[in-house]
């Protein structure tokens, strides 16, 4: 079982399929990452408190277009409201904590690398993969570590991976600052050896 909130994942996504079709809201197709997807794909097991939103997705002609999910859609976020009294959980157990990611560029090809998920006739979910949750949990870890590096440590990425993670980190936040952080980051997971170029 996903725990989510203290419930079980499956059924809260199941619940929010049917107040969105309650609601006749069409389909709404969200891409979840951190520690739900890292539970969803069976990267990891743990306990987290919330579903982290970071893009929006609508599908056409069998190709995903992404784009940044703050706000939530308000059909959504309402009824993600009713599913969060229903259940007697936080509000705020899904939401686009991380939808700024997006402002730059999310790591190339994810979108090809999504699990998508259906949960009804009105909602799909698309889980990052291991690669961008590699880049993802190193850019967070690097930044404030606890369940991050927890994460990170547990996936046990590869050179290459944490290579292709620095090159989309570079993206993001290319300060000194941070490149020292990066830096002692790859220090404690062994990896001291291992730049964006070799």
């Amino acid at each position: 079982m996903i725990t989510v909130a203290g419930r079980d994942l499956d059924i809260l996504f199941t619940a929010l399929d049917a107040e969105l079709r309650r609601r006749n809201a069409g389909h709404i197709e969200i891409c979840v990452i951190g520690g739900a997807a890292l539970n969803a794909v069976g990267l990891i097991t743990r306990p987290t408190k919330d579903v982290d939103v970071v893009a929006v997705g609508e599908t056409s002609a069998q190709a995903l277009t992404l784009s940044k999910s703050r706000p939530l859609p308000q059909v959504l976020a309402q009824a993600a409201a009713a599913v969060a009294v229903e259940f007697q959980i936080e509000p705020g157990w899904i939401n686009a904590g991380p939808a700024d990611l997006i402002d730059h560029g999310l790591p190339e090809g994810f979108a090809t690398r999504l699990v998508p998920r259906s949960y009804g006739s009105a909602l799909t979910v698309h889980y990052a993969g291991r690669l961008d949750q590699i880049c993802f949990k190193t850019y967070a870890a690097a930044d404030v570590s606890g369940r991050h590096l927890t994460d990170l440590e547990a996936l046990q990425p590869t050179a290459d991976e944490v290579r292709f993670a620095l090159k989309w980190i570079e993206e993001q936040d290319n300060s000194d600052g941070f490149r020292v952080q990066l830096v002692e980051l790859l220090e404690h997971l062994g990896m001291a050896y291992v730049t964006r170029d070799n």
